[in-house]
């Protein structure tokens, strides 16, 4: 075990069913191997069936709930991909906002695969340098993303660090670009709800009233 991500703490934001099991472990294993915390958040309770491309693989206890989980209590977002995992993430409203919670909040977001489509719903994508399946390709250029066709592309301009590749084949370096550029605890500028409008905001604090 190393200690680069010692103190820092990552969201993994999956859907029910439908995450590609590499690639929500892979990443995993090395932020927890780097001594940073895995937070497995998705947008129901209980547990999530990940696949090895169509078969059904493994199932994963769900740490948290996205529309009570709180963006600014974490340091950085993986998104992992699979095909029906993003497409599920995309189209239900807190995990959008949870995931643009981050940007808006300058803290680093890794996505791989199909991961995009949910950075294109939140609207984040437009002036990036990203990459990923060759079939989002379109989808992430008609929202005004560069697209580029390599393993592991680091972005830095814009609001926050933006971690991006292609396929399974691509994990090593992913993962390595996550150990390198996802930043430790301590440098939480922002207090919870950051990110958030003031509605969202107001709910998480009498949230934490209850």
């Amino acid at each position: 075990m190393t200690n680069e991500l010692v103190g820092t703490r990552i969201a993994f934001l999956v859907a029910p069913e439908g995450v590609e099991q590499v690639e929500l472990t892979a990443p995993w294993q090395a932020v927890q191997e780097a001594g940073g915390e895995s937070v497995l958040v998705s947008t129901a309770p209980g547990k999530i069936q990940a696949f090895r491309h169509l078969d059904r693989a493994d199932q994963f206890d769900v740490d948290e709930t996205v529309g009570q989980s709180d963006p600014a209590a974490f340091d950085a977002l993986v998104l992992p991909g699979g095909v029906a995992n993003p497409d599920f993430l995309r189209s239900q409203r807190d995990a959008v906002r949870f995931t643009r919670a981050f940007f808006d909040a300058g803290r680093p977001v890794a996505v791989v695969c199909h991961g995009p489509w949910t950075l294109i719903d939140a609207e984040v994508v437009r002036g990036r340098r990203i990459t990923s399946w060759p079939s989002v390709r379109t989808d992430l250029v008609n929202a005004g993303a560069t697209w580029v066709d390599e393993e592991a592309v680091v972005d830095t301009a814009g609001p926050n660090t933006l971690i991006s590749s292609r396929r399974p084949d691509d994990l090593k370096a992913f993962c390595a670009a996550i150990v390198d550029h996802f930043r430790p605890a301590g440098d939480r500028s922002r207090p919870a709800g950051a990110g958030l409008n003031g509605v969202e905001a107001a709910r998480l604090d009498a949230d934490k009233l209850r």
